[in-house]
């Protein structure tokens, strides 16, 4: 489980869980008094089953589809070395003999869940923090056999990762599409909490379509009054005929996981879950989508002057030129306030909506422009991932920019991240650094690879940086 630190924790690693409450009741018994003791059903015998009947009335179970669901349902166990200060690092006897002491490593074990989604071919769903990291992966199923698990793919930014093993007389759980889910159906969820072994818990869905959690990435998640433990993550949460509907993921507790469960978790949907694992399994990489715009949020005096009724949406700052928003008539000026049905509060909505949507499809925005109601359909394009500085700059050669992850975005963080620098190259030359965050170009604000492009569609004669280097701030002149 990790903490997001931060004054309501998200913390990851969950499961959802509760209490289905079924009440059979007699039509010709009496409700008026609330102390009337219920019919007695016929003694039990100590270390006998329970009845499968009452009175004619058969109880009810959730294990016929929990005899189903459990058997694909696995627990997932990492190992990774991680490399530890040694605490004779600074030892001045060994610097005055000219020695370094030797660098440790440890062996870093965590745990979690999964869910088969493919007995064919061995395909297992769970979340990208269960396997973040790991130099070695193994599954150990229902009944007790342990493989080791092949490595396929991973998003960061929802959290779903395929992971891949023997298929050999394995079952599965099917998945079915979660856009038909509404509050108040009953879910049931399966996992690995601390350790213990597979745990069935359940709940029903409290709300739908959450978005705006600090620090987790694209989101639209499920959200469950979950009996909530560390050990859960990536476990199959499904509805009561035993189908996938949503990997789950976080738990929310203002306290910290030593506070236990307050009732808040959040599964991914299995309609979001299926698009990323296919795009995983087909090319090893999760495309995201841009409708080209850049937008800010609708402030009071902007609502004023906009003669707008709800001070809600994201009012559109510009346009890129060639840009699907271009192409549908998309201007500055307007304010989308839905997308794709979806409710559009501000320009944090609109970009998580843009970067769940698939790419290639056409988006309905809502749009209010000179006080009427104007429907567009833009067709999303590719997002930029990453770009090579020299293709940016001579003064940028050998190094590598890339996007920066969703979930840093959803900590209130902006810019572009170096994600190489290679050794001796002109950038290398200049100071700059794997992981160094450019923030500024020239002293404006570089949120995201396309505004790095378009500062430097005109070459300037000098180049400083605005970088965010260990949590300091500073400039780097680029030569």
């Amino acid at each position: 489980m990790r903490p997001i630190p931060q004054f309501a924790s998200i913390l990851v690693a969950a499961v959802v869980g509760g209490l289905v409450a079924v009440a059979c009741v007699r039509n010709d018994e009496s409700l008026s008094d609330p102390l009337v003791a219920p019919a007695r059903a016929a003694p039990v015998a100590m270390g006998s089953p329970l009845p499968a009947v009452v009175e004619g009335q058969p109880l009810p179970s959730l294990a016929p589809m929990l005899e189903r669901v459990t058997p694909a349902v696995v627990n997932i166990y990492t190992r990774q070395r991680v490399r530890v200060r040694n605490p004779l690092a600074d030892d001045p006897f060994l610097r005055m003999l000219g020695l370094r002491a030797l660098p440790q490593e440890r062996v870093a074990q965590s745990l979690g869940s999964g869910v088969i989604v493919d007995a064919q071919q061995g395909y297992v769903l769970t979340n990208h923090h269960v396997v973040e990291g790991a130099e070695e992966v193994s599954v150990t199923l229902a009944d007790g056999r342990t493989l080791e698990a092949e490595f396929i793919g991973s998003d960061p930014d929802t959290d779903v990762a395929v992971i891949r093993i023997p298929a050999d007389h394995l079952d599965a759980v099917p998945l079915v599409d979660s856009n038909s889910l509404r509050v108040g159906d009953f879910v049931v969820a399966v996992g690995n909490p601390f350790g213990l072994g597979q745990t069935v818990t359940s709940g029903i869905v409290s709300a739908l379509g959450r978005s705006g959690i600090r620090g987790l990435g694209y989101q639209n998640f499920i959200q469950t009054d979950a009996s909530i433990n560390p050990g859960n993550s990536g476990g199959a949460l499904v509805n009561l005929r035993g189908e996938l509907i949503g990997v789950n993921t976080a738990i929310f507790n203002p306290g910290g996981s030593r506070e236990g469960n307050i009732g808040i978790g959040f599964a991914i949907p299995s309609a979001l879950a299926a698009e990323v694992m296919n795009q995983l399994i087909e090319t090893g990489t999760v495309q995201r989508g841009t409708l080209g715009i850049q937008t800010h949020d609708v402030t009071p005096e902007m609502a004023e002057a906009l003669d707008l009724d709800d001070r809600r949406g994201a009012i559109v700052a510009a346009v890129r030129e060639g840009s699907p928003a271009a192409e549908s008539g998309l201007r500055s000026g307007d304010v989308i306030v839905s997308a794709n049905g979806q409710r559009v509060d501000g320009m944090a909505a609109l970009h998580n909506i843009e970067g769940l949507l698939p790419v290639g499809k056409p988006v309905v925005l809502e749009v209010v422009r000179d006080g009427e109601t104007v429907t567009l359909s833009p067709i999303l394009q590719p997002r930029l991932t990453e770009l090579d500085g020299a293709r940016l700059d001579p003064r940028l050669s050998g190094a590598r920019f890339v996007e920066l992850d969703e979930r840093y975005r959803q900590q209130g963080l902006a810019g572009v991240r170096v994600g190489a620098i290679e050794p001796g190259s002109r950038a290398a030359r200049s100071g700059l650094r794997v992981d160094d965050l450019v923030v500024r170009f020239n002293r404006r604000d570089v949120t995201d690879l396309d505004g790095l492009r378009r500062a430097l569609d005109t070459q300037p004669p000098q180049m400083v940086l605005g970088l965010v280097r260990g949590g300091r701030a500073g400039e780097l002149a680029m030569r």
